[in-house]
C-alpha cells in the first residue's frame, strides 16, 4: 500500500474514526486495496464532512490511501497485527466501541444522514463532544436552540408554571419572561435516533439551565447517553 503524504492534516474525530470502524466491521478485519469501492467511498464521505471544508481542499486529506492505513490502525487495535503506530483516538474508539458493532452502524448511519442535512451550513461551535462524536453534537445543539421548539415547549408548560424537570426549580415570583429566561429545551432522543424526524413535544424536557449542563457533561463523562431519570439520580441529592 502507498505512504499517505497526508502530514499535516487534522486528527481523525470521534465520528471520523467512528465511520472507519463502521467500514472495519462490515469488511469482517479485511483490508482491501485503496482502489476499492468501499475505501472510495469513505474517502469522499470524510471529504465532505462540514468542519473539514478547508483541509478538504488538500487532495492529500482523508485520501484512499490514508483510509486504508486508519483501517489497518483498528486491525492493529483490535487483533495486536499489523501497524504499531496507532492513535489514542484508534484505542479509545475501539475500547469504547469494539464490542458493539451494531451501535456503531446505527452511528455512522446517522452521522451520514447528518451530512446530507446540514450539508454546506455552519454548525454551532461545540464545547462538549457527545459520544456520538461532533457533528451529531452539533446537530443536537442546533435542534435544542432551534427557538421554534423552545417556543413550543414554553406554551405547552406556561399554564402549569415552568418547573425544571430534574431538579424541580420553579420561580413564580418572578415575572415570566425572566421565569422564560431560566429554561432550555432538552432533546430526550439519542443522537443515533434523532435523523431529521420532526421534534414533537414528547421527545422535549424542560430543564433550568444549570441541570441542563450538568446533562450534557454527565454524557461526555459517562462516554454514553443519559437519559432523564438517570440524569435526575446523578444531579438530585439523595
Amino acid at each position: 500500500m502507498a505512504v499517505t503524504q497526508g502530514h499535516g492534516n487534522p486528527h481523525w474525530t470521534r465520528d471520523e474514526t467512528l465511520l472507519a470502524l463502521d467500514l472495519y466491521f462490515a469488511l469482517k478485519g479485511q483490508i482491501p486495496s485503496p482502489k476499492a469501492s468501499e475505501i472510495l467511498d469513505l474517502s469522499t464521505l470524510l471529504r465532505s464532512l462540514p468542519y473539514h471544508a478547508e483541509a478538504a481542499k488538500q487532495p492529500t486529506f482523508r485520501n484512499p490511501d490514508g483510509v486504508g492505513f486508519k483501517l489497518m490502525n483498528l486491525r492493529q487495535v483490535a487483533t495486536g497485527k499489523g501497524l504499531g503506530n496507532v492513535s489514542s483516538m484508534d484505542r479509545q474508539i475501539w475500547a469504547e466501541f469494539g464490542q458493539r458493532p451494531d451501535e456503531v452502524h446505527r452511528i455512522a448511519a446517522a452521522i451520514k444522514s447528518g451530512i446530507t442535512i446540514v450539508g454546506s451550513e455552519k454548525l454551532p461551535d461545540v464545547e462538549q463532544e457527545l459520544p456520538e462524536g461532533r457533528l451529531l453534537t452539533a446537530l443536537h445543539i442546533r435542534r435544542e436552540r432551534n427557538p421554534k421548539v423552545r417556543k413550543m415547549l414554553l406554551d405547552d408548560r406556561r399554564l402549569a408554571g415552568f418547573r425544571c424537570e430534574i431538579c424541580n426549580l420553579t420561580r413564580p415570583d418572578l415575572e415570566e419572561p425572566l421565569q422564560e429566561a431560566m429554561f432550555e429545551a432538552h432533546h430526550l432522543v439519542p443522537l443515533a435516533e434523532a435523523g431529521e424526524r420532526k421534534t414533537k413535544l414528547a421527545d422535549l424536557a424542560l430543564l433550568c439551565a444549570c441541570c441542563h449542563r450538568l446533562v450534557h457533561r454527565a454524557m461526555v463523562s459517562k462516554l454514553r447517553w443519559v437519559g432523564l431519570a438517570e440524569a435526575r439520580a446523578i444531579i438530585v441529592p439523595k
